[in-house]
Protein backbone atom coordinates (compact mmCIF):
# COMPACT_ATOMS: atom_id res chain seq x y z
CA UNK A 1 0.00 0.00 0.00
CA UNK A 2 1.17 3.50 -0.92
CA UNK A 3 2.13 5.59 2.37
CA UNK A 4 0.46 9.18 2.07
CA UNK A 5 3.64 10.81 1.67
CA UNK A 6 4.31 8.92 -1.11
CA UNK A 7 1.34 10.33 -2.69
CA UNK A 8 1.31 13.62 -1.44
CA UNK A 9 5.00 14.14 -3.23
CA UNK A 10 4.51 12.07 -6.02
CA UNK A 11 2.64 15.70 -6.51
CA UNK A 12 0.22 14.34 -9.61
CA UNK A 13 -1.94 17.98 -9.73
CA UNK A 14 1.80 19.71 -10.67
CA UNK A 15 1.45 18.43 -14.28
CA UNK A 16 -1.29 20.65 -14.56
CA UNK A 17 1.49 23.28 -14.54
CA UNK A 18 3.28 21.36 -17.63
CA UNK A 19 0.36 20.27 -19.70
CA UNK A 20 0.76 23.76 -21.86
CA UNK A 21 3.58 22.77 -23.41
CA UNK A 22 1.59 19.14 -24.54
CA UNK A 23 -1.28 21.51 -25.71
CA UNK A 24 0.71 23.26 -27.46
CA UNK A 25 2.42 20.88 -29.54
CA UNK A 26 -0.42 18.67 -30.07
CA UNK A 27 -2.52 21.42 -31.43
CA UNK A 28 -0.08 22.60 -33.94
CA UNK A 29 0.44 18.90 -35.22
CA UNK A 30 -0.80 18.60 -38.95
CA UNK A 31 -2.60 14.95 -38.56
CA UNK A 32 -2.89 13.57 -35.16
CA UNK A 33 -2.86 10.11 -34.56
CA UNK A 34 -5.25 10.77 -31.80
CA UNK A 35 -4.89 7.06 -29.53
CA UNK A 36 -0.30 7.78 -29.52
CA UNK A 37 -1.74 11.22 -28.61
CA UNK A 38 -3.68 10.09 -25.30
CA UNK A 39 -0.93 7.60 -24.30
CA UNK A 40 1.66 10.18 -24.28
CA UNK A 41 -0.51 12.13 -22.21
CA UNK A 42 -0.99 9.26 -19.84
CA UNK A 43 2.92 8.68 -20.03
CA UNK A 44 4.34 12.56 -19.95
CA UNK A 45 1.56 13.76 -16.81
CA UNK A 46 0.94 10.50 -14.81
CA UNK A 47 3.97 8.35 -15.13
CA UNK A 48 7.09 11.07 -15.67
CA UNK A 49 6.43 14.06 -14.92
CA UNK A 50 5.03 12.79 -11.24
CA UNK A 51 8.13 9.97 -10.67
CA UNK A 52 10.43 13.33 -11.37
CA UNK A 53 8.62 15.30 -9.02
CA UNK A 54 9.14 12.41 -6.17
CA UNK A 55 13.05 11.71 -6.95
CA UNK A 56 13.27 15.49 -6.49
CA UNK A 57 11.70 14.94 -3.42
CA UNK A 58 13.05 12.16 -2.35
CA UNK A 59 16.49 13.79 -2.31
CA UNK A 60 15.97 17.01 -1.30
CA UNK A 61 13.96 15.92 1.44
CA UNK A 62 12.12 19.22 2.36
CA UNK A 63 10.82 20.47 5.40
CA UNK A 64 9.78 23.82 3.92
CA UNK A 65 6.90 24.51 1.42
CA UNK A 66 7.34 23.08 -2.19
CA UNK A 67 5.73 23.60 -6.02
CA UNK A 68 2.11 23.15 -5.26
CA UNK A 69 2.73 21.66 -1.50
CA UNK A 70 2.87 23.99 1.45
CA UNK A 71 3.96 21.38 4.49
CA UNK A 72 5.59 18.54 2.77
CA UNK A 73 5.32 14.55 4.48
CA UNK A 74 8.60 13.37 5.35
CA UNK A 75 9.85 11.00 2.22
CA UNK A 76 10.52 7.50 2.84
CA UNK A 77 12.38 4.68 0.59
CA UNK A 78 9.29 3.64 -0.77
CA UNK A 79 8.88 6.94 -3.12
CA UNK A 80 12.08 5.94 -4.42
CA UNK A 81 11.18 2.62 -5.41
CA UNK A 82 8.02 3.72 -6.74
CA UNK A 83 9.80 6.65 -9.05
CA UNK A 84 11.63 3.93 -10.74
CA UNK A 85 8.89 1.48 -11.71
CA UNK A 86 6.96 4.65 -12.81
CA UNK A 87 9.69 5.45 -15.08
CA UNK A 88 10.48 1.99 -16.04
CA UNK A 89 6.51 1.92 -16.83
CA UNK A 90 7.20 4.94 -19.27
CA UNK A 91 9.84 3.78 -21.04
CA UNK A 92 7.86 0.38 -21.64
CA UNK A 93 4.79 2.31 -23.00
CA UNK A 94 6.95 4.58 -25.00
CA UNK A 95 7.85 1.65 -27.41
CA UNK A 96 4.63 1.64 -28.14
CA UNK A 97 5.10 5.25 -29.74
CA UNK A 98 8.37 4.68 -31.40
CA UNK A 99 11.67 4.73 -30.53
CA UNK A 100 12.46 8.17 -31.02
CA UNK A 101 9.76 8.97 -28.61
CA UNK A 102 11.24 6.23 -26.29
CA UNK A 103 15.36 8.01 -26.90
CA UNK A 104 13.73 11.68 -25.71
CA UNK A 105 11.44 9.75 -22.76
CA UNK A 106 14.74 8.21 -21.81
CA UNK A 107 16.86 11.62 -21.93
CA UNK A 108 13.66 13.47 -19.81
CA UNK A 109 14.25 11.14 -16.98
CA UNK A 110 18.29 10.96 -17.09
CA UNK A 111 18.30 15.32 -17.19
CA UNK A 112 15.33 14.87 -14.75
CA UNK A 113 17.97 12.21 -12.21
CA UNK A 114 20.79 14.32 -13.32
CA UNK A 115 19.13 17.58 -11.98
CA UNK A 116 18.28 16.23 -8.25
CA UNK A 117 20.80 13.42 -7.58
CA UNK A 118 23.14 14.40 -5.05
CA UNK A 119 26.52 12.98 -6.85
CA UNK A 120 25.38 15.41 -9.60
CA UNK A 121 22.92 17.80 -8.88
CA UNK A 122 22.84 20.16 -11.54
CA UNK A 123 20.00 21.96 -9.88
CA UNK A 124 22.88 24.09 -7.13
CA UNK A 125 23.73 25.83 -10.72
CA UNK A 126 21.84 28.59 -11.68
CA UNK A 127 22.74 28.39 -15.15
CA UNK A 128 23.36 24.67 -15.82
CA UNK A 129 19.77 23.89 -13.65
CA UNK A 130 17.94 26.78 -15.55
CA UNK A 131 18.85 25.38 -18.76
CA UNK A 132 18.26 21.73 -18.17
CA UNK A 133 14.49 22.63 -17.22
CA UNK A 134 13.72 24.79 -19.64
CA UNK A 135 15.51 22.69 -22.89
CA UNK A 136 13.58 19.75 -21.15
CA UNK A 137 10.61 20.51 -20.30
CA UNK A 138 10.03 22.87 -23.15
CA UNK A 139 11.89 22.03 -26.45
CA UNK A 140 12.52 18.38 -25.64
CA UNK A 141 8.77 17.71 -24.85
CA UNK A 142 7.80 19.61 -27.86
CA UNK A 143 9.15 17.83 -29.98
CA UNK A 144 8.24 14.27 -28.36
CA UNK A 145 4.60 15.22 -28.03
CA UNK A 146 5.04 16.56 -31.66
CA UNK A 147 6.27 14.10 -33.00
CA UNK A 148 4.74 11.03 -30.94
CA UNK A 149 1.04 12.57 -31.76
CA UNK A 150 1.91 12.71 -35.71
CA UNK A 151 0.16 9.84 -38.01
CA UNK A 152 3.66 9.42 -39.98
CA UNK A 153 5.43 10.31 -36.72
CA UNK A 154 7.65 13.23 -38.58
CA UNK A 155 11.06 14.51 -37.23
CA UNK A 156 10.13 17.89 -38.99
CA UNK A 157 9.35 19.72 -35.82
CA UNK A 158 9.08 23.12 -36.06
CA UNK A 159 11.89 24.92 -34.60
CA UNK A 160 10.00 27.92 -33.74
CA UNK A 161 7.72 25.65 -31.94
CA UNK A 162 10.05 24.13 -29.66
CA UNK A 163 11.65 27.42 -29.22
CA UNK A 164 8.88 28.95 -28.01
CA UNK A 165 8.15 25.51 -25.57
CA UNK A 166 11.11 26.74 -23.72
CA UNK A 167 10.94 30.17 -23.96
CA UNK A 168 7.31 29.93 -21.96
CA UNK A 169 8.97 27.14 -19.40
CA UNK A 170 11.85 30.08 -19.35
CA UNK A 171 9.25 32.48 -18.55
CA UNK A 172 7.78 31.36 -15.08
CA UNK A 173 10.00 28.78 -13.69
CA UNK A 174 12.60 31.09 -12.24
CA UNK A 175 9.21 32.62 -10.90
CA UNK A 176 8.48 29.48 -8.91
CA UNK A 177 11.90 29.61 -6.90
CA UNK A 178 11.56 33.25 -5.70
CA UNK A 179 10.51 32.08 -2.56
CA UNK A 180 12.84 29.34 -1.33
CA UNK A 181 15.90 31.65 -1.54
CA UNK A 182 16.91 31.16 1.91
CA UNK A 183 15.99 27.48 1.88
CA UNK A 184 18.07 26.16 -1.45
CA UNK A 185 20.93 28.59 0.23
CA UNK A 186 20.69 25.96 3.19
CA UNK A 187 20.57 23.16 1.24
CA UNK A 188 23.58 24.27 -0.98
CA UNK A 189 21.56 25.38 -4.02
CA UNK A 190 21.86 28.64 -6.21
CA UNK A 191 19.07 29.17 -7.63
CA UNK A 192 18.76 31.44 -11.13
CA UNK A 193 16.15 33.47 -8.97
CA UNK A 194 18.40 33.53 -6.04
CA UNK A 195 21.06 34.64 -8.71
CA UNK A 196 18.96 37.17 -10.01
CA UNK A 197 17.48 38.40 -6.68
CA UNK A 198 14.15 39.52 -6.22
CA UNK A 199 13.48 42.03 -8.75
CA UNK A 200 15.73 40.11 -10.98
CA UNK A 201 14.01 37.93 -11.16
CA UNK A 202 10.87 39.54 -12.43
CA UNK A 203 12.97 42.00 -14.65
CA UNK A 204 14.44 38.54 -16.29
CA UNK A 205 11.20 36.57 -16.43
CA UNK A 206 9.25 39.66 -18.23
CA UNK A 207 12.31 39.73 -20.66
CA UNK A 208 12.31 36.32 -21.58
CA UNK A 209 8.59 35.70 -21.34
CA UNK A 210 8.15 38.92 -23.84
CA UNK A 211 11.01 36.73 -26.59
CA UNK A 212 8.20 33.93 -26.16
CA UNK A 213 4.93 35.89 -27.37
CA UNK A 214 7.23 37.58 -30.11
CA UNK A 215 8.19 34.06 -31.11
CA UNK A 216 4.73 32.64 -30.95
CA UNK A 217 3.79 36.06 -33.28
CA UNK A 218 5.84 35.49 -35.44
CA UNK A 219 5.51 31.52 -35.89
CA UNK A 220 1.08 32.46 -36.51
CA UNK A 221 1.23 35.64 -38.24
CA UNK A 222 4.31 33.74 -40.75
CA UNK A 223 1.13 31.01 -41.07
CA UNK A 224 -1.42 33.18 -41.91
CA UNK A 225 -2.91 32.61 -38.39
CA UNK A 226 -3.30 35.97 -36.85
CA UNK A 227 -6.43 35.79 -35.42
CA UNK A 228 -5.41 32.88 -33.64
CA UNK A 229 -2.48 34.96 -31.75
CA UNK A 230 -4.92 37.78 -30.81
CA UNK A 231 -6.74 34.91 -28.99
CA UNK A 232 -4.14 33.25 -27.61
CA UNK A 233 -2.68 36.55 -26.17
CA UNK A 234 -6.03 37.70 -25.15
CA UNK A 235 -6.37 34.66 -22.93
CA UNK A 236 -3.09 35.17 -21.42
CA UNK A 237 -3.65 38.93 -20.71
CA UNK A 238 -4.47 37.71 -17.24
CA UNK A 239 -1.13 36.59 -16.18
CA UNK A 240 0.20 40.04 -16.91
CA UNK A 241 -2.19 42.16 -14.87
CA UNK A 242 -1.70 39.92 -11.99
CA UNK A 243 2.55 39.00 -12.62
CA UNK A 244 2.63 43.42 -13.01
CA UNK A 245 0.79 43.61 -9.54
CA UNK A 246 2.67 41.09 -7.45
CA UNK A 247 5.89 42.81 -9.68
CA UNK A 248 4.79 46.33 -7.74
CA UNK A 249 4.13 44.69 -4.33
CA UNK A 250 7.97 42.91 -4.20
CA UNK A 251 8.96 45.93 -5.46
CA UNK A 252 7.98 47.88 -1.93
CA UNK A 253 8.00 44.52 0.26
CA UNK A 254 10.40 41.89 -0.63
CA UNK A 255 8.07 39.43 1.76
CA UNK A 256 5.41 39.52 -0.53
CA UNK A 257 7.94 37.21 -2.71
CA UNK A 258 6.01 34.24 -0.57
CA UNK A 259 4.53 30.86 -1.21
CA UNK A 260 1.43 32.10 -1.55
CA UNK A 261 1.73 34.77 -4.60
CA UNK A 262 3.87 32.24 -5.96
CA UNK A 263 1.09 29.36 -6.53
CA UNK A 264 -1.34 31.99 -7.65
CA UNK A 265 1.11 33.23 -9.87
CA UNK A 266 1.44 29.64 -10.92
CA UNK A 267 -2.07 28.19 -10.52
CA UNK A 268 -3.26 31.61 -13.10
CA UNK A 269 -0.60 31.24 -15.46
CA UNK A 270 -1.26 27.36 -15.82
CA UNK A 271 -5.00 27.98 -16.19
CA UNK A 272 -4.82 30.79 -18.86
CA UNK A 273 -1.75 29.01 -20.97
CA UNK A 274 -4.37 25.57 -20.93
CA UNK A 275 -7.25 27.06 -21.85
CA UNK A 276 -5.12 29.07 -24.42
CA UNK A 277 -3.63 25.82 -25.98
CA UNK A 278 -6.44 24.00 -25.54
CA UNK A 279 -8.84 26.64 -27.87
CA UNK A 280 -6.02 25.97 -30.66
CA UNK A 281 -6.38 22.34 -30.16
CA UNK A 282 -10.25 22.64 -30.24
CA UNK A 283 -10.27 25.53 -33.22
CA UNK A 284 -8.83 22.84 -35.49
CA UNK A 285 -12.06 20.83 -35.46
CA UNK A 286 -13.89 23.97 -36.71
CA UNK A 287 -11.29 24.49 -39.47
Amino acid sequence: MLRSSTIQLLRFHFSFFLLPVYLFAVSQVPAIHTADALLIFFILHLLVYPSSNGYNSYMDRDETSIGGIKTPLPPTRQLFYVSIMMDLMAIGLSFIIGYWFTICIVAYIAASRAYSYRGIRLKKYPVAGYLTVIIFQGAVTFFMVYHGSSINKTLAVPPAGMAAASLLIGGFYPLTQIYQHEADRKDGVITISALLGYRGTFIFTALVYSIAMCVLAWWFISHDQQIKFLALATMMLPILVYFFSWAGLVWKDEQRADFSNTMRMNILASICTNLAFLTLLIWRGFE
